[in-house]
């Protein structure tokens, strides 16, 4: 009795091990259904609208001999992806440098030399553990009555015009340091750090000697506060020489009022546009595509630092592709070439579907004389604003006259990430949309311009777009507008806030 009783025991020990065995290997009676992970879909960022993914064929639909226009089309697909609702505004761009602004300030606040403040600095954690340095931005900075010390350090980012003796920011130092990981090159195999899986050709021979050179930007700023930028070439190591480093001047260019046009009064643009609070919401300009690529990451690390998110992956922030560009511009149809829906500039009624330049030195009669603030003007059917005319925009695209079609029909984008020796006619951008100082041809959604990078223009701005990593909103492409999420309540600050994009390497 005894033993049919421990018998029946270790069967039902036996039983029960068994089926947590199987539960634990995820099993469902011996059949492989999968690992899973919880579904999830990111919140709708602030002030964009999703662009579901969708296919049309870009280029132009026709040829035009007036203009030079030679039929280009070609099919294409692009992903899902955020696009801003409207054109970064000054007001937006200015946040940005407030925040560069004030890293400056907090950084001397905890510098011996400035007094040494050391709760500005975070470096060590509540355990006492060293951890990666960085500014306490719940620490506020004392505007209105700090201490000697503290006034040398909040002074120190300013400077005394000397004609009119009125205290500015010292644009000079404003600079943003940002680091991009290259994963595109990181991904590629010629670049593995195991030479047995560069070549997957079995016919071929392993050379563990073989020396694989890897380009590298890095940037510095040398004693006199001058950014020192290069681009190295050395061995492939590690993982570590697929980070670049840069260091950009984020102030924009005032003066550009007055170098683009000469023999034309606009001083008072290049004194008031981007500081003036009249301007807050208009498009900013005077800014290089270099500055609104600093612009894109650092709005990802404010994100990801305003709500404690570090460690957690989010698609960046970044400049819309060429391809991405169009397809939001007209909106997914082929049969439209403006970003509104008819061939003529004008409403029924009159009234201007956007900024650009109607006639011959008129430039009053769709409203404006330049700009005019972001969203003046109806949206398109994918409920963005401004995508023919007021600023033509900046791409992430490398500039090549063949355009679209030397690039794949997935996702096409011609990224060339030009190193600071190569020649300047290798710096060249695509922009698109046209601007407030273009006749009616050049706003068309199909119509491709360049800029070089480096350069900064009173007609050229930018927006941003991310990634949508969601799947249950992409899937078809809206025939209406989309809406734009609500601002976010804020509470009214005098500084700015708190703190990646992809690269390509060069071929």
């Amino acid at each position: 009795m005894k033993k049919i009783f421990l018998a029946i025991i270790v069967a039902v020990i036996g039983c029960t091990m068994l089926t947590s065995c199987m539960k634990s290997m995820g099993g469902q009676g011996g059949e492989v259904t999968g690992v899973r992970g919880r579904s999830w879909n990111e919140p709708q960022p602030y002030g964009m609208v999703l662009v579901k993914r969708g296919s049309m064929e870009v280029g132009a639909q026709s040829q035009d001999s007036l203009w030079g226009d030679l039929l280009d089309a070609k099919g294409i697909s692009v992903d899902a992806f955020w696009m801003d609702e409207k054109e970064v505004s000054n007001a937006m761009y200015r946040q940005f440098v407030h925040y560069v602004r004030d890293s400056i300030i907090r950084e001397r606040l905890a510098d011996p030399a400035y007094g040494g403040n050391e709760e500005y600095k975070i470096e060590e954690d509540k355990y006492g553990e060293p951890v990666t340095p960085h500014l306490k931005w719940s620490k506020p900075i004392p505007w209105r009555k700090p201490n000697e010390d503290e006034e040398r350090a909040i002074e120190s980012v300013y400077r005394i015009d000397p004609i009119t003796g009125r205290k500015m920011l010292d644009a000079h130092q404003m600079n943003y340091r940002y680091e991009v990981f290259d994963y595109n090159s990181y991904a590629q195999r010629r670049y593995r750090l195991n030479p047995e899986l560069r070549d997957l050709n079995t016919d071929h021979a392993v050379d563990y000697d073989a020396e694989v050179l890897i380009s590298k930007d890095t940037a510095f700023i040398d004693d006199d506060g001058n950014i020192v930028r290069s681009t190295i070439v050395r061995p492939l190591s590690s993982e570590w020489d697929f980070l670049n480093t840069y260091i950009v001047n984020i102030y924009p260019d005032t003066t550009v009022w007055v170098n683009d046009f000469a023999n034309a009064f606009t001083d008072q643009y290049a004194r008031y546009y981007f500081s003036s609070p009249i301007y807050d919401d208009y498009p900013v300009v005077g800014v290089s595509w270099e500055q609104a690529n600093a612009f894109c990451r650092w709005r990802t690390e404010y994100l990801v630092s305003s709500h404690g998110m570090r460690g957690i992956q989010i698609e960046p922030y970044r400049l819309p592709t060429e391809a991405e560009w169009e397809y939001a511009a007209r909106a997914g149809n082929n049969d439209q070439t403006f970003s509104w829906k008819t061939d003529i500039p004008h409403t029924d009624k009159g009234c201007y579907n956007g900024n650009f330049k109607p006639g011959n030195g008129d430039y009053s009669r769709d409203g404006y004389i330049i700009t005019s603030p972001v969203g003046a003007y109806p949206s398109n059917d994918f409920g963005l604003y401004d995508m023919s005319g007021n600023v033509a925009e900046w791409t992430s695209t490398a500039w090549t006259e063949s355009g679209v079609h030397s690039a794949s029909d997935i996702n096409p984008d011609y990224h060339y990430n030009a190193a600071k020796e190569d020649p300047y006619r290798m710096k060249r951008k695509v922009i698109r949309g046209g601007s407030w100082k273009d006749a009616e041809h050049y706003v068309r959604g199909d119509v491709r311009s360049w800029e070089y990078q480096n350069e900064q223009r009173s007609f050229i701005g930018f927006r941003c777009v991310r990634t949508y990593l969601g799947n249950n909103k992409a899937n078809v492409k809206s025939s209406g507008k989309s809406k734009a999420s609500k601002q976010p309540k804020q509470k009214k600050e005098r500084g700015g806030g708190g703190g990646g994009s992809r690269s390509v390497r060069r071929r």
